[in-house]
C-alpha cells in the first residue's frame, strides 16, 4: 500500500506539481501559502510562488494596508523567511509610537509658529481669495450676462450667453 501511495504521489507531483504549503497566518486571519520550486513535465524549473488567501474578502475589495507590511514583503520576495506574529506586533507598536511622536512634534511646531506670529518674528501667511482661474474666458471680468455687450470687433468668447428660447427646449 505504501508503495502504491508513493507511486501515485510521484505521478501527481509530476503532472500537477507540488501542492501549496501553509507558511503562516496573520492577526486578521489571512492565510499565507507557498508553492515550492519544482520541475514541470516539460523539464522547466518553475520558481517558488507565494500568495495569500484573505478571510471574507473578494479580490476587487483589497485596499492598501489589508495585509501587514511584513507579510506583504514576504509575498513579494523581499524577505526570505515568513514573519512571526511577535515581529508583526512589535513593528505595529513601533509604528504607533512613531505616529504619536509625529503628532507631538507637529503640535509643538504649531505652538511655536503661533508664538512667532504673535511676537512679530515671522510675517503671517497672506490669505488670498481667488475668484476664478486665469484660463477662464471671463477671468477678472464680471460674470457672463444674457444680454450681448459687445460688437463683432470687440467680441470676447464667453462674454455672452444666448438666452434660452422655447424652440431649444426638449418636448
Amino acid at each position: 500500500m505504501s508503495r502504491a501511495r508513493q507511486a501515485l504521489r510521484a505521478l501527481r507531483l509530476r503532472l500537477f506539481g507540488p501542492g501549496k504549503e501553509l507558511a503562516g497566518t496573520d492577526q486578521f486571519g489571512n492565510k499565507y501559502y507557498r508553492v515550492p520550486e519544482h520541475e514541470s513535465r516539460a523539464g522547466q524549473i518553475i520558481p517558488e510562488r507565494r500568495f495569500a488567501e484573505a478571510i471574507n474578502r473578494q479580490a476587487y475589495q483589497y485596499e492598501m494596508g489589508d495585509f501587514p507590511t511584513e507579510w506583504e514583503a514576504w509575498i513579494r520576495k523581499k524577505r526570505k523567511d515568513p514573519p512571526t506574529i511577535e515581529e508583526i506586533l512589535r513593528n505595529e507598536s513601533y509604528r504607533q509610537e512613531m505616529e504619536q511622536k509625529v503628532k507631538d512634534v507637529y503640535e509643538k511646531d504649531k505652538l511655536l509658529q503661533a508664538k512667532e506670529y504673535k511676537e512679530g518674528l515671522v510675517a503671517e501667511p497672506v490669505r488670498t481669495h481667488v475668484k476664478g482661474h486665469a484660463s477662464a474666458p471671463y477671468f477678472g471680468k464680471s460674470e457672463p450676462s444674457q444680454d450681448p455687450a459687445s460688437t463683432a470687433n470687440t467680441f470676447q468668447p464667453g462674454s455672452w450667453i444666448p438666452p434660452v428660447s422655447g424652440s431649444n427646449q426638449p418636448k
